[in-house]
């Protein structure tokens, strides 16, 4: 193998784990909602599927890990879809942040 094809190949694989890297930061981002005092599990459930498209049991699941151990990733995936979700809840009175 000459240099020439050498270094295309390390470019290559330089390449892909950027790419990798990129995807995986993609879905390494969380959306997570916490406790309150003054919401309560309806309202909460109710937003969950509203906006983090969850089921009723799912929805229901979250509400309850957020009660009781004080949060709950809500939602994984990308930063541009989980912002809009993210801003919503806020502004529908939760406790919400993207990790």
């Amino acid at each position: 193998m000459d240099v020439f094809n050498m270094m295309s190949t390390q470019e290559e694989i330089l390449e892909k784990e950027l790419t990798d890297t990129a995807t995986q930061e993609d879905r390494e981002n969380h959306l997570v909602v916490y406790n309150d005092d003054v919401n309560t599990f309806d309202y909460v459930i109710t937003l969950l599927m509203q906006v983090c498209d969850h089921d009723f049991l799912q929805a229901e699941q979250c509400t309850l890990l957020i009660h009781y151990k004080g949060k709950c990733e809500v939602k994984t995936g990308s930063f541009e879809d989980l912002e809009p979700r993210c801003t919503t809840l806020l502004e529908a009175g939760l406790s919400a942040e993207i990790q």
